[in-house]
């Protein structure tokens, strides 16, 4: 098994390239309803300097009630233009927990053709225990056009993850924690039943993050035996609503075995339709 360049720079390697005209830092912060945490406050507080404010909720799919799903090509286009972003510019993205919604961004850039788009290793409080300048307030920069390809297929619907289950073609793997995976503890949104996809394997985002930062290669392996997924099988990532199953997936990455898609509605939409099984304990 092999590993890739890197999907992450270093804090050292941000400080010393701020400011430069083709570098573009997103805060993409995120959090989960039960954390009690307003991203949008705490990026108006302190953030990066030069940071732009990059909201999963906004730039997403608005015909639906799914919670930050996709938006079409032409809409994310559209979207990150206007805030200044090219393909061809260098795009670090970091999120206020380290890592856990940043590579659900840096996924999304790079799904829709941007070139050289990384992960900030350690994320935003790294930045902090360093001592590294902040500044508040918001950061804005002159628009740009984004040439954007259209996406590989790499995004799943039910039908695919149906189907790849039903055929075994793929390791369907859900980040979520192991109690909400067996049943066992509430869902983060109100109403949405525990459980998890009858056949899918459970890795949680958390057992691969240590310090805000991805573990060793190592551990990241050692993480997946211990779900049970043979990395030398594809995977399908999964979780709550999209955004730890991009965790899996720079992890994958990492490993040099990317995932063939990513469930963009999750267990949100599996267990939210009321019409799909649900499976509880590790059955």
């Amino acid at each position: 098994m092999t590993t890739r360049p890197s999907a992450f720079v270093s804090t050292e390697w941000l400080a010393q390239k701020l400011g430069e005209k083709d570098l573009v830092v997103l805060d993409a912060s995120y959090y989960l309803p039960t954390q009690n945490r307003d991203a949008a406050a705490e990026y108006r507080a302190a953030h990066i300097p030069g940071a732009l404010r990059f909201d999963i909720n906004a730039v997403a799919d608005q015909a639906t009630t799914l919670p930050h799903m996709l938006p079409t090509a032409e809409e994310f286009a559209a979207a990150v233009g206007a805030m200044g972003i090219a393909e061809t510019d260098t795009v670090v993205v970091y999120d206020g927990l380290g890592l856990f919604s940043a590579p659900r961004v840096w996924w999304t850039f790079r799904l829709f053709g941007a070139r050289n788009v990384f992960v900030l290793e350690g994320g935003f409080p790294r930045w902090i225990a360093e001592g590294r300048p902040v500044e508040g307030g918001t950061s804005s920069r002159p628009p740009k056009t984004f040439q954007v390809t259209p996406p590989a297929d790499l995004v799943a619907d039910v039908a695919r993850v149906q189907k790849t289950i039903a055929e075994g073609s793929a390791q369907v793997v859900d980040a979520r924690a192991a109690d909400r995976f067996r049943g066992e503890a509430p869902e983060p949104r109100a109403g949405l039943p525990s459980g998890h996809i009858p056949g899918s394997f459970n890795v949680p985002h958390a057992a691969l993050v240590e310090n805000g930062a991805l573990k060793s290669a190592e551990a990241l392996r050692a993480a997946f035996a211990a779900g049970g997924v043979d990395l030398e099988k594809p995977v399908l990532t999964t979780c709550g609503s999209g955004v730890s199953a991009a965790v899996l997936w720079i992890a994958l990455h990492t490993l040099g075995r990317d995932p063939v898609a990513l469930y963009d509605g999750s267990w949100t939409e599996w267990a939210g339709r009321g019409d799909l099984p649900i499976a509880t304990a590790k059955g």
